[in-house]
């Protein structure tokens, strides 16, 4: 999995830390997981503001549309960490629905029709 931290210009911090959380929150899906970008931002730029950091999360899964989620926070460490929860939950349930798709039949490929045995009273 590779990790990659954006920042605007507006935002003074050092980022080595977000790549070291990141990849320990998300290590369990580590194999499933092509790319995780982080995104912060300034919103309101060199304006004062509350909750106007923004941590933007994108997950690539293999196969699967990226996952985007958001938090806005008075810093960056308090967006970053409200939106690891909610990438993980999203995470949980792409996943998890993946899993339980793979090896099914679905009804847009359905497999090959099975032949049925007629009740033996229809038998003559």
């Amino acid at each position: 999995m590779q990790v990659q931290v954006q920042t605007d210009k507006y935002i003074k911090t050092e980022t080595d830390w977000i790549e070291e959380q990141l990849l320990e929150s998300l290590s369990r899906f580590s194999d499933q997981l092509v790319r995780v970008e982080v995104h912060l931002s300034d919103q309101n730029g060199d304006k004062p503001g509350t909750d106007d950091i923004r941590c933007s999360l994108d997950a690539r899964i293999a196969g699967v549309k990226s996952l985007v989620v958001t938090h806005s926070a008075g810093n960056v460490h308090d967006a970053y960490h409200g939106a690891v929860p909610k990438l993980t939950k999203s995470l949980e349930t792409t996943t998890g629905k993946l899993s339980a798709r793979r090896g099914r039949d679905s009804i847009r490929h359905p497999g090959a029709p099975q032949p049925q045995e007629l009740p033996e009273d229809l038998i003559s």
